[in-house]
């Protein structure tokens, strides 16, 4: 396996942008997940330009503070878990990868200890 490339088949959307918001890599599922909004022509714009307001002032706020942000949605009937956070490249903030997973409407949760 190529240590580097596990993520391009996740059966999850995956987008990697840098610190300013420009779109540096996407994995196929993030591709066809925006196909409508240009799908890999995306790499290389800003994540930015393709969110309205409130969500893009939201972004412009994690991309400058680097903190994480989760929560769910549901389109078309179809729930997600939607994961953002900041990465790193030698110890220093590089940008934001965005994990987009299928998610059941209803799910068991287990509490370990």
């Amino acid at each position: 396996m190529d240590a580097s490339s596990w993520w391009k088949e996740l059966p999850g959307a995956v987008t990697v942008c840098g610190r300013d918001g420009v779109i540096l890599e996407m994995n196929e599922r993030a591709r066809r997940t925006f196909e409508a909004d240009g799908g890999a022509a995306l790499i290389g714009t800003n994540v930015l330009d393709c969110h309205p307001e409130p969500a893009r002032t939201k972004l412009r706020d994690l991309l400058a503070s680097g903190r994480v942000h989760v929560y769910t949605i549901e389109k078309k009937g179809i729930k997600k878990l939607i994961y953002q956070a900041p990465w790193f490249e030698a110890g220093v903030y590089a940008g934001f990868v965005e994990l987009s997973l299928e998610i059941p409407t209803a799910m068991p949760h287990f509490i370990r200890g």
